[in-house]
């Protein structure tokens, strides 16, 4: 569906500010509560036994303020990859559908595209902007001006190119997350590694406590940003799969549907 730039403005900022809200909250509630009781327990532990080996928490490496931007950014590109999904099942959804119903055997000549055309403009508004309608359409008119099927054939395949960029444009913003996501941890990891180096004389003392943490830091952060960078790609890939085969079967659709049932002014389809 062709949608204004501004509508997709007001969703993207919306999904945003829906996944800081819930990000931050589940922080603030859980996660950095979990990880404070882990810290605390375990100096408890190394205070009793000099010999204690803590194990690994889920709360402590998740805690940091790199791990929690890397997962509102992460919900964030999800949520704008759902919508285009759903906009891809939607346009699949009317390739499943007789549009342009022609009986076989039956020959669309030029003076017969208007009426034609005129059962597309009968659909609702939002499924008249989908691409296969949007292409049927424009073939029609195309025929019905010109009569020559060769230049239906490109005009089809000039929407089909279209929205194929559009699609690929649209997902600008999700490349951009993706990239944003391992940079981040990055960052923490120069502040882990930045805060160990400040922390050098308590180790040159005996006292490492501090630059364990700090080191921790460093890398749970670069740890995290780039699992979810892997995941996030892989359903980046997925999506934009999906919507180049909607639109190589659309392409098919109108050259079994539509193309191959046109008599131009030149004596019949290609082939014919």
């Amino acid at each position: 569906m062709t949608r204004a730039p501004r509508f997709d403005f007001v969703v993207q900022l919306a999904a945003l500010l829906v996944s800081v809200v819930l990000v931050h909250g589940l922080y603030v509630t859980v996660v950095r509560p979990r990880a404070d009781e882990v810290l605390a327990d375990r100096a408890a532990r190394m205070q009793e036994d000099p010999g204690y080996v803590p194990e690994r928490s889920a709360w402590v490496i998740l805690r940091d303020f790199e791990q929690e931007a890397c997962f509102v950014l992460a919900l964030w590109a999800m949520a704008i990859l759902v919508t285009k999904g759903f906009e891809v099942a939607g346009q699949r959804r009317l390739l499943g559908e007789d549009l342009v119903p022609v009986a076989a055997g039956t020959r669309i000549l030029p003076e017969d595209a208007r009426e034609y055309a005129r059962q597309l403009d009968s659909l609702p508004h939002a499924d008249q902007e989908q691409l296969l309608p949007r292409a049927l359409s424009a073939a029609l008119d195309r025929f019905a001006a010109t009569g020559e099927i060769q230049d239906v054939s490109e005009t089809a395949r000039s929407v089909c190119e279209s929205e194929s960029e559009r699609l690929e444009s649209e997902l600008s913003m999700v490349r951009y997350i993706a990239w944003a996501i391992p940079s981040i941890g990055f960052l923490g990891t120069v502040r882990g590694i930045g805060e160990a180096l400040g922390q050098a004389h308590q180790a040159v003392e005996g006292d490492i406590a501090g630059v364990t943490r700090s080191l921790g830091v460093a890398f749970n952060s670069t740890f995290i940003a780039l699992l979810i960078s892997i995941v996030l790609m892989f359903l980046m890939h997925q999506l934009q799969a999906s919507q180049e085969r909607m639109v190589r079967d659309t392409e098919t659709h109108l050259d079994r549907r539509l193309i191959r049932h046109l008599r131009g002014t030149r004596g019949g389809p290609p082939g014919a």
